[in-house]
């Protein structure tokens, strides 16, 4: 009987084992940090720094820094993506093959040759054939409708979200935040709970009746 009951604590204990690990397995976390390089003009390899180097369909991510050092966290499954302008745009999925948490990476970008069609821009005869010319204008309804629709604030907001920052711009908010850290290293960070003036400008609005709403502001 003992050893019947020992076989049943053995399965039970190997098909939790197993539960557990495919659990683990399918929720596993990876860090790659690594270097983004490319060929200079001499030939060599040089770092490129301000690559965008995100997950793709998500809003995370990040960017090379000067040197072309980057860290950035995926689960397996994804689809890492690295694009820069006038880079190829590199992609590389996260197999569940992979056995350790963290890896180096170092990804050598190429340049995307595109030959745009030649442009050439003349000036104006003179100011008052530009005046001719530009009342002359064809503005339709039509376009001025489309151009209002894809102006509107909620269209704008929605591309916001849902185009991803490039280099320059994650750098610039990086170095913004860093400021802000600094700027009060190693003391708290005031709060407006304590501040008198926003108090008295809260008590001023409160009077002017600006946090009511609309219908009671009719009534």
């Amino acid at each position: 009987m003992q050893k019947i009951y020992k076989a049943v604590f053995i399965f039970l204990g190997s098909v939790t084992s197993i539960f557990a690990q495919v659990e683990t397995d399918s929720s596993k976390v990876i860090q790659f940090s690594g270097v983004v390089v490319t060929v200079d003009e001499y030939g060599e390899m040089a770092p490129l720094p301000y690559t965008t180097v995100a997950i793709q369909d998500t809003d995370r991510g990040t960017y090379a820094e000067v040197d072309g050092f980057f860290s950035i966290v995926a689960e397996v499954g994804d689809t890492i993506v690295f694009s820069r302008v006038g880079f190829e745009t590199i992609k590389h999925g996260i197999s569940d093959t992979l056995d350790s948490n963290y890896y180096s990476w170092y990804q050598i970008m190429s340049r995307d040759n595109v030959l745009l069609p030649e442009a050439v821009i003349y000036p104006w005869p003179s100011r008052d054939h530009y005046k001719i010319e530009f009342l002359a204008l064809d503005v339709s309804n039509e376009l001025r409708q489309r151009a209002k629709e894809n102006l509107a604030r909620e269209v704008l907001e929605r591309m916001q979200h849902a185009v991803p920052a490039d280099g320059t711009e994650a750098f610039a908010l990086t170095m913004e935040k860093r400021v802000e850290e600094f700027k009060y290293s190693g003391q708290y960070k005031p709060q407006n709970i304590f501040n008198v003036a926003a108090w008295a400008q809260f008590v001023q609005a409160w009077k002017r009746g600006d946090f009511k709403r609309k219908k009671d502001k009719k009534k």
